[in-house]
């Protein structure tokens, strides 16, 4: 990708941030009942990241490697966490409050819906602006079908998975009460050491709805292997998360 194309697809990614903060804003303004809330804040706020990283996805091959493809990843998973206080934007989040009694059954339910509606409208919405190929690469995303994200056996591949969200959901839980400003960069260094260890085997998904986002054709063709990977795995080690946070921990200190 040269460097002007990559400028586009940057440009691409703020001017959807933008887009979902004006969203977000008219929501917080002028919707008062509890639930439409909640429901279309989760919806925008999955939907940003969900559709800033499609985008970023193409921009793995940008040299040096993998050095900016970190750097952004970083970056905007530091943006993502200042314009999206408040939501969770990640099933296996949601699932970790209702485990912890956080919320109820019925809301988490809810928010997981809109979380997933959220993935599939980021992916209509890319492939929307892909298809008017404004660059060489978003031609060649739309084309691409299903890009095989597991380079590695499907065992391995479940315990990559397991092992990051656990790690995520445990890290999440130990940083609640850090600031909040630099809670975000904390998580953002997590996350982009997570991609750096295990990107190039999984892609260090750890978030159902974006693993459906990014990969939609794959679950097509593959559903009950990518399920398993993409969704029965972070989902483990989020129960596992909260067994040892709320039963395991507290009998040792």
């Amino acid at each position: 990708m040269v460097l002007d194309e990559t400028w586009i697809s940057l440009l691409l990614m703020v001017g959807t941030m933008m887009l979902v903060g004006g969203c977000r804003k008219l929501t917080q303004r002028h919707m008062y009942t509890r639930r439409p809330r909640m429901f279309l804040l989760e919806v925008f706020a999955t939907f940003q990241i969900c559709a800033c990283t499609n985008e970023l996805r193409l921009l793995a091959s940008v040299q040096p490697k993998p050095h900016v493809a970190l750097t952004l990843t970083y970056i905007f998973t530091v943006l993502h966490g200042l314009t999206l206080t408040g939501s969770t934007c990640n099933p296996c989040g949601t699932l970790q409050q209702i485990l912890d009694g956080g919320i109820s059954v019925k809301q988490g339910g809810l928010k997981i819906g809109a979380q997933f509606a959220g993935a599939v409208l980021a992916r209509i919405y890319m492939h929307r602006i892909w298809s008017m190929g404004i660059i060489n690469v978003h031609s060649e995303a739309l084309s691409e079908g299903c890009c095989n994200p597991i380079q590695t056996t499907e065992t391995q591949a479940f315990c990559i998975e397991l092992l990051f969200s656990t790690v995520f959901q445990l890290t999440i839980l130990q940083f609640e009460s850090i600031k909040p400003r630099l809670r975000v960069h904390l998580i953002a260094l997590l996350i982009t050491m997570l991609v750096y260890g295990g990107g190039n085997l999984t892609g260090a998904i750890f978030n159902p709805a974006l693993a459906f986002s990014l990969h939609a054709s794959c679950f097509h063709d593959k559903f009950w292997d990518y399920s398993i990977v993409y969704w029965m795995a972070p989902s483990l080690g989020t129960v596992l998360v909260a067994i040892v946070w709320g039963e395991i921990l507290p009998l040792i200190f």
